[in-house]
């Protein structure tokens, strides 16, 4: 099932097109990662899908329904953690919570158990009666979190949470991530932090110039820029190597030798690590370390945008 479906959209700001034809589906369970560089149609996109702009064509639907006659049930059904902080300082965090889970329609004992459930899930309870002036960026980006989960929405949007913040809140609040889809949440994330988007992210859809230009899993991804992966073993000594007997291994394309390490270039399809491995344990060739060098998802992005994430 389609939690979120984006057909043809469409948005203008006068002569500039920032969102251009985009049509993606993000399905039920999914932690979707959604990237682009600034000014690449990212932010207006997820602005369009939370209500908070008009398109100029096509459609969004949440859960089946469409926003545009159905706006009352997509914001209910959709919680938003923006980057920048929407929190009140002058508020506890309890009345933080409490406050935009009324918003929603919540009221009375429901109300109270919702707030007190979100702050339990973020870590804060015992702070509930502190004011967010008081927290840490780490606190603070926790609180943005369960101000937007109290309703308990089919669908999180997170656009950058963790940014600027310690490794330890980063830490917490990908797991929290995790245990929110563990639930049942549906998550669109972005993030400036590539490796987040490979650790976290089941499937990731990649945005230029108001368009998606690719989209799949990580692996799926890397396939678009290459089909090799480079194994690189250092052995003791590479004096008895027999190139022509380790190339006979299913899937090594080349050997090339640099003084003590073995460069074999090997289709990325093909899982033959443990085969070259015993191929060296074969020869009496003593692995001293082994290094299997893939593309990652930064070394993707730069391929097919030509830009830095963060640009």
């Amino acid at each position: 099932m389609n939690v979120l479906e984006i057909k043809n959209l469409t948005k203008k700001f006068g002569d500039f097109i920032a969102v251009d034809n985009m049509s993606l589906n993000v399905q039920e369970g999914e932690i979707f990662g959604f990237l682009g560089s600034n000014g690449a149609g990212k932010s207006t996109t997820i602005n369009l899908v939370s209500g908070l702009l008009r398109n100029n064509g096509g459609e969004i639907m949440i859960l089946g329904k469409s926003i545009a006659s159905e706006s009352k049930f997509a914001k209910m059904n959709i919680g938003i953690v923006p980057q920048d902080l929407a929190i009140y300082e002058d508020m506890t965090a309890y009345e933080n919570v409490r406050f935009f889970a009324g918003l929603y329609g919540l009221r009375g004992a429901e109300l109270k158990e919702r707030a007190e459930e979100a702050l339990d899930f973020v870590g804060l309870l015992d702070k509930q009666k502190s004011y967010p002036k008081n927290f840490s960026g780490g606190m603070k980006r926790r609180l943005n979190i369960a101000c937007a989960i109290a309703h308990r929405p089919k669908l999180i949007i997170m656009d950058e949470p963790t940014v600027g913040i310690d490794p330890q809140s980063r830490n917490y609040i990908l797991n929290s991530v995790r245990k929110l889809n563990e639930m049942g949440c549906t998550i669109i994330y972005t993030s400036h932090y590539m490796e987040e988007v490979e650790e976290i992210c089941t499937r990731i859809a990649i945005v230029d110039h108001g368009k998606v230009i690719a989209e799949g899993t990580k692996e799926q991804l890397k396939t678009i820029i290459t089909d090799t992966k480079d194994i690189w073993v250092e052995v003791k000594t590479a004096e008895n190597l027999d190139e022509s007997a380790l190339k006979k291994i299913k899937g090594v394309n080349s050997i090339s030798l640099e003084e003590n390490t073995v460069k074999i270039n090997s289709q990325t399809e093909v899982n033959n690590l443990n085969q070259i491995i015993q191929f060296f344990m074969n020869h009496g060739m003593e692995i001293r370390s082994l290094q299997e060098q893939a593309p990652n998802l930064e070394t993707v992005f730069l391929t097919l945008t030509g830009r830095n994430l963060r640009d």
